[in-house]
């Protein structure tokens, strides 16, 4: 079920997305080789409760395996979904970082994918061109309009360069949970709800160098492509409010 929103909980929700933003701004230049990611996930837990907030994912899921960290750390063939750890981020790695935070009930989400060091020319490739389906996403999504304008928009600008989209993992509600509905997939498949006064989303694309098949590590957490290839993801939350679509969270100068 579609849970919208009001004024009030749509300007929480505002709010939480900009101290999210914050904190990716501080965060991102301390991605370079050498550093460990647990050191990051430290340090983002440490700036969000300074801010007054609380790390949305750090315990999400499974009781019996919850999250355990208030970043989500993935890196080259890995996805989404990476856990922290001693491993220290090396030369020419892509370094996608996802977090959300807890406002005062009101959740964000957010994620960027840096790019370490001199990254091959490939990568940064892969890397831009994601960035380019977040904001081809964006462009596609009116209010009014249906939700597959953003997974067809997505789509289009991936398959220019023949790249692979994840459609095992996507986009969804946000907001009062870190997943609700509706699914916000990156291929024009699935329930194709409208964009109306209320709903407040994430779009987040997953692109691959291969074709864009995923399998799960047995942490339970860690999603990677099934072919070893490299991966990139890129996610905005948004909103539509007064008849127009408001994009909450900032973009990352990198």
């Amino acid at each position: 079920m579609i849970r919208l929103k009001n004024e009030k909980q749509i300007d929480g929700i505002r709010k939480s997305c900009k101290l999210l933003s914050a904190m990716f701004r501080e965060i991102t230049p301390l991605v370079k080789p050498g550093v460990s990611t647990l050191d990051l996930d430290h340090w983002a837990l440490r700036w969000i409760k300074a801010a007054g907030g609380k790390p949305a994912f750090l315990g999400y899921g499974d009781r019996d395996n919850p999250f355990p960290g208030a970043l989500c750390i993935s890196i080259n063939e890995e996805v989404i979904h990476g856990i922290p750890s001693k491993r220290r981020i090396a030369e020419g790695d892509l370094v996608s970082l996802d977090s959300g935070i807890n406002l005062n009930g009101f959740i964000s989400d957010q994620a960027v994918t840096v790019e370490a060091g001199r990254v091959s020319a490939a990568a940064h490739a892969l890397n831009a061109a994601t960035r380019e389906c977040l904001s081809a996403g964006l462009r596609a999504a009116k209010a009014g309009e249906r939700l597959l304008r953003i997974s067809r928009a997505v789509e289009e600008r991936a398959r220019q360069d023949g790249y692979g989209i994840v459609t095992r993992y996507c986009g969804h509600g946000v907001g009062f949970e870190v997943h609700e509905d509706p699914q916000v997939p990156n291929v024009p498949k699935g329930p194709n709800p409208r964009l109306n006064n209320g709903l407040v989303i994430a779009v987040e694309p997953m692109i691959t160098a291969g074709k864009g098949d995923v399998r799960l590590l047995d942490d339970g957490w860690t999603v990677v492509t099934s072919d070893g290839r490299l991966a990139a993801h890129w996610e905005h939350t948004l909103a539509v409010c007064g008849g127009a679509v408001e994009v909450l969270t900032e973009e990352i100068a990198l």
